[in-house]
């Protein structure tokens, strides 16, 4: 559900993360932007930087531990209960 104001701060860089993947005009959306993906960008920018982190784009927000989930990776695990 989109944020029916601009957000700001932490909840800005959250709901920025938890979107990334989907494409920026999709997270400016949700972040309450709506089709301002300049001023989406910039307060992005701004709120990381707040916070002692840099970035340049978007998808900077993907973490590794996102990309495993949604391509999928290897599970590592015991045959069965007993062997644990």
């Amino acid at each position: 559900m989109a944020s029916p104001t601009p957000l700001q701060g932490l909840e800005l860089i959250d709901c920025a993360k938890a979107n990334a993947a989907q494409g920026i005009e999709t997270a400016a959306h949700l972040c309450g932007y709506g089709t301002d993906l300049n001023t989406f960008k910039r307060e992005l920018k701004q709120a990381c930087q707040d916070i002692g982190v840099k970035i340049e784009e978007l998808s900077d927000l993907i973490t590794d531990q996102q990309t495993v989930r949604e391509v999928g990776g290897i599970e590592v695990a015991p045959d069965t209960p007993a062997d644990l």
